[in-house]
C-alpha cells in the first residue's frame, strides 16, 4: 500500500515562500516519477511540477516556472516543492502524486496512480 502525506501548507502573504513536503511510504519511492498538482475552488485540478525517478529532470507549468522548484530525497522518501514569490492566484489545495510505471506525459493527472490528501496553501494580497 502506497501512502503519500503532504505537509507544509499554510497562510502566507504575497511575495512570500513556502516549502511543501510529501512523505511517501514504501521502499519503491525512488523508482517512480512524482508530481505536484493543485486545485483552486471551482477550478479543475492542474499540473504544477513533476520530477523524474532519478531526479535529473524536472518539469513545470508555465504559471510557476522560475518561482517553484521541485526536488526529491530518496533517502528520506520525500518529495518537495519550494514555492517562492507566491501570488494570490497560487491559492489552492496542493496534492502530491506518484506516477504509474509507464507514462507519456507527466503533466497529465491520468498518468498518476497514487495521490495524497492535499495541503492548503493560501496567499493573501
Amino acid at each position: 500500500q502506497v501512502q503519500l502525506v503532504e505537509s507544509g501548507g499554510g497562510l502566507v502573504q504575497a511575495g512570500g515562500s513556502l516549502r511543501l513536503s510529501c512523505a511517501a511510504s514504501g521502499r519503491t519511492f525512488s523508482n517512480y516519477a512524482m508530481g505536484w498538482f493543485r486545485q483552486a475552488p471551482g477550478k479543475e485540478r492542474e499540473f504544477v511540477a513533476a520530477i523524474s525517478w532519478t531526479g535529473s529532470s524536472a518539469y513545470y507549468a508555465d504559471s510557476v516556472k522560475g518561482r517553484f522548484s521541485i526536488s526529491r530525497d530518496s533517502a528520506k522518501n520525500t518529495l518537495y516543492l519550494q514555492m517562492n514569490s507566491l501570488k494570490p492566484e497560487d491559492t489552492a489545495v496542493y496534492y502530491c502524486a506518484r506516477a504509474s510505471s509507464y507514462y507519456s506525459d507527466l503533466s497529465t493527472a491520468l498518468e498518476y496512480r497514487y495521490w495524497g490528501q492535499g495541503t492548503q496553501v493560501t496567499v493573501s494580497s
